[in-house]
């Protein structure tokens, strides 16, 4: 039996500490300032001077002549501001992991909604909103970067899908209304969008998920577009979390039956 000094007996408690925080540490995946991404970074500049921060995943090998999905990810409001960081905290990182990135090779656009401003210009608290008639500032510089994106990165039009979670789910739900053409399947968690809607929306693929016990975004917002969309003759999967509270997103996103499912959704363009 191999005995150990006391010296290296407490070098070894040392090094198996340290060993334990940097699985943990690279397990939040670069939500660290210096830390190393595999997201690229980049800011999307128009003409008139506006500009919006945003992180790019690739796949791991792009093949020459083939085309790959695309998930457009929007961020909750606690991962706003400008370090094009942030936004990577919540669920962006499953989608940057070896084993998804084997499963499901696809580009990952994740822009970054400034401090202060909002997906969608409506109080995230509120009972209902009405869907605004032109889009907020930061989604129409969001709806302008996957324009450019498509046209320059080799993306299947078939698959192109939508995750967000809170102020994101917002997002993810006025972008869908807005124009279901373009997305293949949407993926909004707790948050909330314009029932009047449903009908426009009800043949795209959802998939939605919220917490009974979440106080910041009702658990009736998703209830309501679920009610909205099956009245109509939409078939949205609906997942609700019994006794959690806001953050219904981490199990959404380790459920590999998640993304199996989003990733298996494809529309003609053809037609």
């Amino acid at each position: 039996m191999l005995k150990m000094s006391k010296q290296n007996q407490n070098s070894f408690v040392v090094l198996a500490l340290l060993s334990a925080f940097a699985a943990f540490t690279n397990g939040r995946l670069f939500a660290e300032e210096g830390a190393v991404s595999p997201f690229e970074s980049h800011v999307f500049q128009v003409p008139n001077g506006q500009s919006l921060p945003y992180r790019l995943l690739r796949p791991v090998t792009v093949e020459p002549g083939k085309k790959y999905p695309l998930i457009l990810f929007l961020h909750g409001a606690g991962e706003r501001g400008t370090d094009n960081v942030a936004q990577l905290k919540h669920v962006a990182q499953e989608l940057a992991t070896p084993e998804m990135q084997k499963r499901h090779p696809a580009f990952v656009i994740a822009p970054q909604c400034p401090t202060g401003k909002q997906w969608v210009d409506t109080p995230w608290t509120a009972d209902s909103h009405t869907m605004p008639e032109q889009p907020s500032e930061t989604l129409a510089l969001t709806i302008a970067l996957l324009a450019q994106q498509r046209e320059q990165l080799p993306i299947d039009p078939d698959r192109i899908y939508l995750v967000g979670l809170s102020m994101g789910g917002f997002g993810v739900w006025d972008l869908l209304q807005r124009d279901p053409t373009v997305y293949a399947a949407a993926l909004p968690i707790c948050g909330g969008g314009d029932p009047a809607f449903a009908a426009k929306i009800k043949d795209v693929p959802l998939w939605t998920a919220h917490g009974d016990a979440d106080t910041v975004v009702k658990v009736k917002r998703s209830r309501e577009m679920v009610a909205a969309l099956q009245s109509c003759g939409g078939k949205p999967i609906y997942t609700e979390y019994p006794g959690v509270a806001h953050d219904s997103w981490t199990a959404t996103a380790k459920n590999r039956l998640t993304w199996d499912w989003l990733f298996a959704q494809h529309k003609s363009t053809s037609k």
